[in-house]
């Protein structure tokens, strides 16, 4: 029997003691293009199945020792157990009823009509296929581990769910998202969900790349063919053939090379630097960027032909604040690997630990997320993590989203203001009142006394030109602040403006 990596779901064995039936089933199964072995008894093929794994088994009832019986309680007993299809003589068909109560899939009577049977062969594996693929996406749904990435948020599931079927695709893929949403896990998960699963999985970042090797990086060269090419070289698509090939920050690579990479992906085949001839290579190229291609192509930074190339299909990695209950999923997972690195007991969260964490809008995601709980745990003395063993940035942040939340109120208390509730959300008038913790509810009517209303542009550009200022100028403090990313926070000045203005 062939390596089972290469059988791609359709490896079957075939159990009969009759050698000549053997071979005929075995010659049968393997011209519809199954990946087929064979045992004389269910002892053999225990210890067969003991090495190594299959999808279906197909197995006499009446067998030397143990019988098909036996051998499917055994079976069922394993993990991931095959599918089993029984024969049985019509003299033992009560026998096989009791073995579909006990799970196997199907059963045949002799003499087998070899047609009909390698109809049921193929339904009992697409079946099987299709149980396996309904299991995957219950884990994304129950917010199980999904090759590396962790969620249960509507959107995280849904990203799951079309990473899985994007996988089993041959075409380019874009992968897009903000930096630090997991762009890399992702583009594994199509790798490992599709055909080429065995095949090797390759990382290049096109802005980590000197301009002047990017040619000799991406594509090899051979001996001589610069200075210092003392010996031919493979390139990354050379290297990659038969898997994946990412492409990290691809709207980070030249121009020329992106006509270069779309010849690739048209002809399937490169040419090396001071090579005539191009090389065939079978590569799935996916694509990552944090940035909007389609700005940069209206730009004359990005083709349009390449974009559209890789846009066949197009994945979004979701940030991290618009992931809800993820964070605290993802927090469990972290704390407990940092604390197994520190060869201690993961640390409690404390409630104000968490609440730090939700209200902070982490504009680096999930990596940002991952460093700051290894820098807590590493500096949590007890059994409970605290808002103290977290960045500065990230208290920072917290006192300066308090200091806007509460408006003036600091200069009311020091001028005598003797009737001024404390600020915060312990405020017992805060209580009486309604008010919202941080600060009172002011009546939009009160802050537009006139008749003359602003636009929700002017509006929008006039409370970030307030944060702006209420954050010295700091501009990722004010993104951070407005739960924004820093790009869009420039898109907002720049679009802002009020009309007139």
């Amino acid at each position: 029997m062939n390596d089972p990596a290469e059988g791609n779901g359709r490896r079957v064995l075939v159990v009969e003691d009759d050698r000549s039936l053997r071979a005929l089933l075995k010659d049968a199964l393997t011209d519809e293009g199954l990946d087929v072995g064979g045992a004389a008894s269910a002892e053999e093929a225990m210890a067969f199945l003991a090495e190594e794994p299959v999808d279906l088994v197909l197995t006499d009832l009446r067998l030397p020792g143990a019988d098909g019986l036996e051998l499917l309680r055994w079976l069922r007993g394993r993990k991931s157990p095959p599918a089993v299809l029984l024969v049985t003589a019509f003299g033992t068909i009560d026998q096989a009823v009791e073995a579909l109560k006990e799970g196997a899939d199907d059963f045949l009577t002799k003499p087998l009509d070899l047609d009909h049977l390698a109809v049921r062969v193929a339904r009992i594996l697409e079946n099987r296929r299709l149980r396996q693929e309904v299991a995957r996406y219950r884990e994304a749904l129950e917010g199980d581990d999904f090759h590396g990435m962790v969620g249960r948020s509507p959107p995280m599931v849904a990203l799951f769910r079309d990473l899985a079927q994007v996988g089993r695709g041959q075409g380019p893929v874009l992968i897009q998202g903000e930096s630090g949403v997991g762009k890399e896990l992702a583009a594994r998960a199509v790798h490992e969900e599709g055909p080429r699963a065995d095949g090797p999985f390759l990382a290049v970042n096109c802005a980590g790349v000197p301009a002047a090797l990017l040619e000799s990086e991406f594509f090899g060269h051979v001996k001589g063919a610069f200075s210092g090419a003392t010996r031919a070289r493979p390139g990354l698509f050379q290297e990659a053939s038969g898997g994946t090939l990412l492409l990290d920050e691809i709207g980070e690579m030249p121009l020329k090379l992106q006509a270069k990479l779309l010849r690739v992906l048209q002809e399937g085949a490169v040419r090396p630097v001071g090579k005539d001839r191009p090389t065939k290579v079978d590569v799935r190229v996916v694509a990552a960027t944090n940035q909007d291609l389609r700005e940069a192509m209206d730009a004359g930074r990005f083709r349009a032909d390449l974009f559209y190339r890789l846009e066949t299909f197009r994945m979004v990695v979701p940030p991290l604040r618009e992931r809800g209950e993820d964070l605290e999923l993802l927090a469990a997972r972290f704390i407990r690997r940092h604390a197994a690195r520190l060869g201690r007991t993961p640390p409690r969260s404390g409630s104000e630990f968490l609440d730090a964490l939700r209200r902070y809008p982490f504009p680096g995601n999930v990596r940002e997320l991952d460093n700051a709980l290894e820098r807590a745990v590493t500096f949590a003395e007890g059994s409970t993590l605290e808002p103290r063993h977290l960045p500065a940035r990230i208290l920072e942040a917290e006192a300066d989203r308090q200091r806007i939340q509460g408006g003036g109120r600091g200069e009311s208390r020091e001028t005598g203001g003797g009737s001024q509730e404390p600020s915060g959300s312990d405020s017992p008038g805060a209580a009486r009142t309604g008010n919202p913790p941080g600060g009172p509810h002011v009546p939009l009517a009160a802050l537009f006394p006139g008749e003359k209303l602003p636009s929700l542009r002017e509006l929008e550009h006039s409370y970030v030109r307030l944060v702006l200022e209420r954050t010295g100028g700091n501009k990722r403090k004010a993104a951070g602040l407005l739960g924004i990313s820093r790009r869009t926070l420039y898109r907002r000045l720049e679009d802002g403006t009020p009309e007139g203005g």
